[in-house]
């Protein structure tokens, strides 16, 4: 073997389309400058079409570099960029959520995959808070009489109006995973009731739950559920994982958090339970088709605050968090320890 084939090369593929997912100038040098010994770093320079779990549109230079790669860092490991990379033992993709990632070509490529998950748990929690507290206390009553200047109470002060004390709340996390933690966090410290759904319950409690749930128990917790939050993988398994029959255990004036993924919630039956009030409101960042096309019920309706899938959006914080992951992985794989945030190919996260 020749010098130049014992290189270890790591190809960085963050010159993502989507701006917010773009890496940084300081953290492509850092990953230089921090570099093992005996890796080379080939940063991409072409933008890629990088949208949701991974990069859909890999460039002809990413495509170029793969046959000599050891290990990936870009969105996701589609079957194309698969094919190209013949040397490939490991790739870590920035994105914490890689359902559609998971390729029967990935599965058997033997290809160990790592992922951000807890990354963007932070401002994700954030915005979850901040959307709940919109329809708690009637902010959503507040921004449409603002534009209309109308100086109303009634809408506050009556009692169908749904305001009430944050406190006052039950609060229902599916997915306790580090976001659904750091969802409980914060209602907690704020005199909420937390419980969670986790796949595996008999591994504990996390920070921030009264107690946790397996996934067959959905139907027992909802009905005492005032706020339930979706922060779960989508996965076969969890698709329309919130379907009509299950939003109509929510008790009246629920309100409808969805910060995963678009298809883990039926649209028709949400759309249903907000039209007829029973459900107060919902705060949506994703959706089963992003963008959002214009006609979407979704972007006109009085009782739904839709953000453009930007809940984890930190500009430098999630990057710091993100990267600081990464390059430990990568002295890990150098120095061949376990890694952190190995994917579960067969379960999807």
């Amino acid at each position: 073997m020749t010098g130049a084939e014992s290189v270890r090369r790591l190809v960085v593929d963050m010159q993502s389309s989507a701006l917010h997912m773009r890496l940084p100038e300081w953290a492509a040098e850092e990953i230089t400058a921090q570099a093992p010994p005996g890796w080379e770093v080939v940063h991409i320079a072409s933008i890629s079409r990088s949208l949701g779990n991974g990069t859909n549109e890999p460039s002809p230079e990413a495509l170029a570099a793969m046959p000599t790669a050891e290990a990936y860092f870009g969105y996701g490991l589609t079957p194309t960029l698969l094919a190209a990379s013949p040397r490939l033992r490991w790739a870590h993709s920035a994105s914490a959520g890689i359902g559609e990632s998971i390729t029967p070509e990935l599965a058997a490529s033997g290809v160990v995959f790592t992922n951000g998950a807890g990354v963007y748990a932070e401002p994700m929690a954030d915005t979850v808070l901040g959307g709940v507290l919109h329809f708690v206390r009637g902010l959503d009553y507040a921004v449409r009489q603002q534009a209309e200047r109308a100086w109303k109470r009634e809408p506050f002060v009556e009692n169908d109006g749904g305001i009430r004390e944050l406190s006052e709340y039950r609060v229902l996390v599916i997915g306790a995973g580090g976001i659904g933690s750091a969802v409980a966090q914060r209602f907690q410290a704020l005199g909420c009731e937390c419980t969670g759904v986790r796949r595996r319950p008999e591994r504990g409690v996390p920070p921030g739950f009264r107690r946790v749930v397996g996934p067959d128990a959905l139907e027992e917790v909802l009905p005492d559920a005032d706020v339930v939050v979706v922060a779960a993988p989508l996965t076969a398994g969890t698709r329309t994982l919130l379907d009509g029959d299950r939003l109509a255990l929510l008790p009246a004036g629920a309100i409808v958090v969805n910060v995963a993924r678009g298809p883990l919630v039926a649209d028709a039956a949400l759309l249903e339970g907000l039209d007829s009030g029973r459900v107060r409101g919902a705060v949506l960042d994703v959706f089963t088709t992003e963008p959002l096309p214009a006609d979407s019920p979704w972007w006109r309706h009085p009782r739904v605050l839709v953000t453009p899938h930007v809940s984890g959006v930190s500009p430098r914080r999630t990057w710091q968090r993100g990267l600081a992951l990464f390059m430990d992985n990568w002295r890990r794989w150098s120095a061949g320890e376990p890694l952190r945030n190995v994917v579960d190919l067969d379960a999807g996260y």
